[in-house]
């Protein structure tokens, strides 16, 4: 079998184009509404424009395409990923998932129905220092967690158009999923969030532009998440991962982590250095996964209830922080 794939969206998919390229894989066609986002990206890759698609409808049926990535604003996840699945193609989507509970469960059932494969591209899981860090906490290397902190730091400002404006697209659910499905992924789910927002930095939002949440984990773990889209300095992830016998801290922008650890009795040791490479948005090892998934039936495990126990716990903060009460995520998918 050899996968023959679709881009869809080439504003912000284009690095979708390279996962596959980088994979081997043909390119049969890209899509996009935008007539000069989409003759940029045949240009830029050298597709020829036969196999350039203004409507995504075209391409359904398609019986060359076997694989589809989906790079478009997020409220329109649900309906083309659907559609593709409907249709028998597998789909790697654009993380989040879906902004709305309705949507969220309309994917999962979608996808339980279809043979097709699903892949929600949570990329911080294939980010070079998340993924040592994760090796790090399951080596136990610094003992048994018991707190865990990350933050989505990222100035809208001049990104801020329609649909990112949109009520529905709250800064937590839209960006700071990246922080929560992280987190996520190293510590598990939390039973409990609380949290509080400000709104000072982005007038054209209707929204907070900042959010800071608290979460209670089970075996006795607590974490946070701050989200903030307006904010006054570079883009980061840093993200601090703390355990009994010691520390890591880390981000998704810089060549090197930390890594704090403690002598046999229990005195903080000089922190290690530890380099890495610099690359926080790995579409090309997150393509690998898809495919190996697809071409060797293997489970995805970035799948569609993965990714909206993620959204579900977003969905929370944000209820929390309207309402000033703990919530618990709804993980029922």
């Amino acid at each position: 079998m050899e996968l023959k794939v679709a881009n869809i969206g080439m504003k912000f998919g284009m690095c979708h184009v390279e996962g596959a390229m980088s994979f081997g894989a043909p390119i049969e066609a890209i899509c996009d509404s935008n007539e000069e986002n989409l003759r940029f990206a045949g240009e830029r890759y050298s597709i020829p424009e036969e196999k350039r698609f203004l409507d995504y409808n075209d391409l359904l049926n398609n019986k060359e395409i076997n694989a589809v990535t989906v790079a478009i604003p997020d409220q329109l996840h649900k309906k083309v990923s659907c559609d593709f699945l409907r249709a028998g193609k597998n789909v790697l989507c654009e993380k989040p998932l879906a902004l709305t509970r309705e949507d969220v469960e309309e994917i999962v059932r979608v996808a339980d129905e279809s043979e097709a494969k699903f892949m929600v591209g949570q990329i911080c899981r294939f980010t070079p220092a998340f993924e040592k860090a994760k090796e790090l906490v399951e080596s136990g290397v610094i003992g048994e967690l018991y707190f865990i902190e990350s933050e989505y730091a990222h100035d809208y400002m001049k990104l801020c158009d329609d649909w990112r404006a949109d009520p529905n697209r709250h800064g937590v659910i839209g960006g700071g999923c990246h922080a929560v499905d992280l987190i996520r992924w190293i510590a598990g789910d939390p039973q409990e969030v609380f949290a509080y927002g400000t709104h000072k930095l982005l007038p054209q939002v209707p929204y907070n532009d900042a959010t800071i949440a608290v979460m209670k984990f089970g075996e006795n773990v607590a974490g946070k998440v701050f989200v903030s889209t307006g904010c006054k300095r570079d883009y980061t992830m840093r993200t601090v991962i703390y355990g009994t016998k010691g520390t890591i801290i880390c981000d998704n922008t810089s060549p090197t982590m930390t890594l704090f650890t403690v002598d046999e009795e229990g005195v903080t040791k000089e922190p290690q250095t530890i380099e890495v490479e610099v690359n926080n948005h790995n579409a090309a090892r997150e393509f690998e996964v898809f495919a190996d998934a697809i071409l060797n039936d293997k489970p995805v495990l970035t799948d569609a209830r993965e990714g909206a126990k993620t959204v579900a716990v977003c969905l929370a903060i944000v209820e929390s922080s309207t309402t000033g009460k703990p919530v618990k995520p709804d993980y029922t998918f």
